[in-house]
């Protein structure tokens, strides 16, 4: 899969790096300003012997290969820049179960396709999301495999970090990457020595085991004369202390009616309605982290004075970790609400609170059904296999919390003054 990790932000010919240990330490390429469009190029991407694993010979050479790095099935493989699937698809096929994830909308279709069409749909999925950030929760998996993606991350020793975070207790890294261009000058060659690897792993390897593959021409149909290997790192184990991202979900309120945002081309609960939202950034308290993503988002102008605090939940999405979300109401502010973010909105709507429409995020849905009962703490936690969207027939998952507002902590509740 010599291109396949220009779809995570580089150009191999655009790629610069010094030498194997200044890659590790950076990767210092000359990006183009426009991304390569692999969505156009995901009609024939298969057609490269490694991508598309057709030919029976590279097939059973990279089978061949899963079963070594991989621990026994069925164990949960994350693979990250998955293309259109063949690797996934293989893994699931040997008894894995496999998250695929790409961020290549076209790329991620066909690759579902190709899992459905096989009947390999029962031990796979895939998601859209970036490699460096994939949208799934920590402790998850006991191997994260990624083909020739980690050389092209802006951020390697950062995605190296997070993929590590994925990982459950004895798990692994199974990393097939390269140096690709033998034939151009040093300057010139794209993707990452193994030495490199090596070094940028070291901080978190227990060990690193790597093995070279460019001899073995089953692997890539054909012959090659650069540098290509495997390097399966295992993490020294790391006692994990809790955290959690705090959001904030603003209450825009006129009279009866509450302004709702449709989400789109996000890579979650896409179509569905949702109260603007967005997350604290650090040297943020949450009120002013409403007020920002209030003027960001829907372009209005709030008065610290004018924000009440409505209810706190914490939340967890069907496959994702638990979040700190903060509801607030506002009733007055100033400016017109308009969509800010068309990328990631499709349309604002008022929308009546005792007739709330169907087609919204559950969490929030929860959360608003919430504030209109009065209810101040909610927990809110989805279970595998929950649909993110907001279901009327389905299971509730809200719990509120009982608290006491007039209970004066210095005297026992129940006892004598």
């Amino acid at each position: 899969m010599d291109t396949k990790s220009d779809r995570i932000g580089s150009s191999r010919t655009d790629s610069k790096q010094a030498d194997s240990k200044q890659a590790g330490r950076k990767q210092a390429d000359n990006r183009t300003d426009a991304a390569p469009d692999w969505d156009a190029a995901a009609a024939s991407f298969d057609d490269e012997a490694d991508h598309g694993l057709r030919i029976p010979q590279v097939r059973t050479a990279w089978a061949s290969r899963l079963r070594a790095w991989l621990p026994d099935p069925p164990s949960d493989v994350l693979d990250l820049g998955c293309g259109t699937g063949s690797l996934t698809l293989l893994a699931a096929e040997l008894g894995y179960r496999v998250t695929g994830v790409d961020r290549s909308p076209r790329m991620a279709e066909r690759a579902a396709s190709k899992l459905a069409a096989s009947g390999g749909s029962a031990w796979a999925r895939v998601l859209i999301g970036d490699a460096a950030e994939p949208p799934v929760g920590d402790g998850r998996f006991d191997v994260v495999l990624v083909r020739h993606v980690l050389w092209a991350l802006p951020d390697p020793r950062a995605a190296l970090r997070r993929w590590v975070r994925l990982l459950r207790p004895g798990g692994r890294l199974v990393l097939v990457e390269g140096r690709w261009g033998a034939a151009e000058p040093v300057a010139s060659r794209a993707g990452i020595p193994a030495e490199a690897l090596a070094e940028l792993a070291a901080p978190l390897a227990s060990r690193t085991y790597v093995e070279q593959l460019g001899h073995d021409q089953a692997l890539w149909g054909r012959e090659v004369n650069d540098e290509r290997y495997v390097a399966i790192v295992h993490p020294e184990p790391v006692r994990r202390r809790h955290s959690e991202i705090v959001d904030v979900h603003l209450i825009l309120r006129q009279d009866d009616r509450i302004l709702l945002a449709r989400r789109a081309n996000t890579g979650y609960a896409d179509g569905l309605l949702h109260a603007p939202s967005g997350r604290v950034e650090d040297g943020e308290d949450v009120r002013e982290a409403l007020i920002r993503e209030a003027r960001e988002e829907i372009g209005v102008v709030i008065d610290p004075g004018d924000v009440r605090a409505a209810l706190v939940m914490q939340h967890r999405a069907p496959d994702g970790d638990p979040r700190t979300g903060w509801f607030f109401e506002v009733r007055s502010w100033k400016g017109e609400a308009v969509n800010r973010e068309p990328d990631k909105c499709s349309e604002l709507g008022w929308f009546r609170l005792d007739a709330l429409p169907d087609d919204m995020v559950a969490y929030c849905r929860a959360g608003i059904d919430a504030y209109r009962s009065g209810r101040r703490f909610v927990l809110h936690w989805h279970r595998p296999g929950d649909a993110i969207a907001y279901d009327p027939q389905g299971p509730s998952r809200a719990v509120g919390l009982e608290h006491n507002e007039w209970h004066n902590p210095s005297h026992p509740a129940g006892g004598r003054t």
